[in-house]
């Protein structure tokens, strides 16, 4: 193995990736405060589980119309203007969150409004069975509105994501991909540390306006980097605004271990998730408040980023295949765990590993889609990558809500958990070739082949 893959600190000594990596970190936790700041807030004003369900149906609906025509943008265009100006909507809409949060209490109740909580409402007694219907509060006059602008940021954020995260190999050259992908999942993880627990501690000292206003700053300070920030590999071929959409799909629908790996993760977290559950577990169950609800949405983070900080000082895995499947089946034990404790250390113990054996799986999936993707490809092929990673996470918040809302959030959890442990036996069986996987160094980008069919 080269001195290069094996210094850990290989991409941060370029002052470009240094300057992207910085300001890329600061709007993740500024996201990662606003995600979880929104949901207490939901929540306390609802009482409602499916009210969190929603959350995810408005973040995933932007995710499955615009994710594929998001990765041919940033396949077509200079992947900094995306960035740049989607941060600038970006921060317009956190503004507009500001301003709708401090002033909810004496914003108009027009007929549109009062007709929005109507149908909300209504939803709502749809699935409820855990708690008496006089509990649900969908009064506020704020709350469409709070949802209309998470949907907006959600619309944003589809757009931007392609070109943010297949920014990166334009940055460095090859021999530090591999290095800068753990690292860039390490600093991920560790603004969804940063995040819910400034989030949490803003919330309870300094309001709900003040998490906002902490998105405003760190957006706004991305969109400044972005700007000028010198870029490798400008010259791409285009990509055709139609036919072209699909190449991503068909690139990984022909390479099995990507396939197998996009799967595991996609079912996993679909059934994992525990994140969209921990305002009913911080409020019901383990009876503490938004502080307490900001480190156990912190604490799968905590986790994470120990994890990636300590995998970029060891040896590449030799079967990185086999250790995602290991990996996945351990998230499913904490997942389980957490889903029964009533106990708060516990709890967050079983968060923590979950975040442990997650970023295993999350850093060697990355660095396979990554590294075996040719540049022309990369924001098409990043697009599907983020429509497995983003349907799993948003419909998973969908699926736990309105299932808690039927069954309540420990059997929710619960059935999750053990779903988790299926999963990864079929995914180990029907796609061998992830167990052959070799160590990811040693991963080269595979030309797509356009002569093959591409799935139906």
């Amino acid at each position: 193995m080269s001195d290069s893959a094996r210094d850990p600190y290989l991409a941060l000594r370029d002052p470009g990736y240094r300057r992207y990596i910085t300001g890329h970190f600061l709007s993740n936790v500024g996201r990662q405060a606003l995600s979880a700041a929104a949901m207490w807030q939901i929540y306390q004003w609802t009482n409602s589980a499916t009210a969190l369900g929603l959350v995810g149906l408005v973040n995933v609906l932007p995710l499955l119309a615009l994710a594929l025509p998001a990765g041919a943008l940033a396949d077509r265009l200079d992947r900094r203007v995306i960035i740049h100006r989607s941060m600038l909507v970006s921060t317009a809409l956190s503004v507009a969150l500001v301003l709708v949060s401090y002033f909810h209490s004496s914003l108009p109740y027009p007929a549109p409004l009062r007709a929005a909580n109507g149908l909300l409402r209504s939803l709502a007694l749809v699935f409820e069975r855990q708690v008496d219907p006089a509990t649900l509060h969908f009064d506020n006059p704020a709350l469409p509105l709070l949802l209309l602008i998470l949907f907006l940021h959600a619309v944003v954020r589809v757009l931007a994501n392609p070109a943010r995260a297949s920014l990166v190999p334009q940055l460095l050259p090859a021999s530090s991909l591999n290095n800068a992908i753990t690292w860039n999942t390490s600093l991920f993880e560790l603004s969804t540390v940063a995040g819910p627990a400034m989030g949490g501690f803003l919330v309870a000292f300094g309001g709900y306006a003040a998490v906002y206003t902490l998105d405003v700053v760190f957006s706004l300070s991305l969109a400044l980097i972005v700007v000028g920030l010198p870029v490798r590999n400008l010259q791409r071929p285009p990509a055709p605004a139609a036919t072209g959409m699909m190449k991503g799909a068909s690139f990984i629908w022909r390479r099995e271990p990507l396939l197998a790996a996009l799967s595991l993760d996609l079912f996993a977290v679909l059934l994992g998730g525990a994140v969209a559950l921990l305002p009913i577990y911080a409020d019901k169950i383990l009876l503490v408040g938004p502080i307490g609800f900001g480190w156990l949405r912190a604490a799968p983070a905590i986790g994470a980023a120990l994890a990636a900080i300590v995998s970029t000082h060891l040896s590449p895995f030799r079967r990185p295949g086999v250790v995602t499947l290991w990996s996945v089946a351990g998230f499913g034990v904490a997942i389980t765990v957490f889903s029964f404790s009533t106990h708060y250390w516990l709890s967050f113990l079983a968060l923590f590993l979950s975040g442990v054996f997650d970023n295993v799986s999350v850093v060697i999936r990355h660095t396979m889609v990554q590294l075996l993707t040719p540049d022309n490809l990369r924001g098409r092929v990043t697009a599907v990558n983020q429509v497995f990673i983003g349907c799993s996470n948003e419909i998973s918040s969908l699926r736990a809500g309105l299932a808690a809302a039927l069954l309540g959030p420990v059997t929710a959890a619960a059935l999750g958990g053990l779903g988790i442990f299926a999963v990864t036996a079929f995914v180990a069986r029907k796609w061998p070739a992830l167990r052959q996987v070799p160590p990811l160094h040693t991963l080269q980008p595979e030309e797509d082949d356009p002569a093959e069919p591409a799935p139906t």
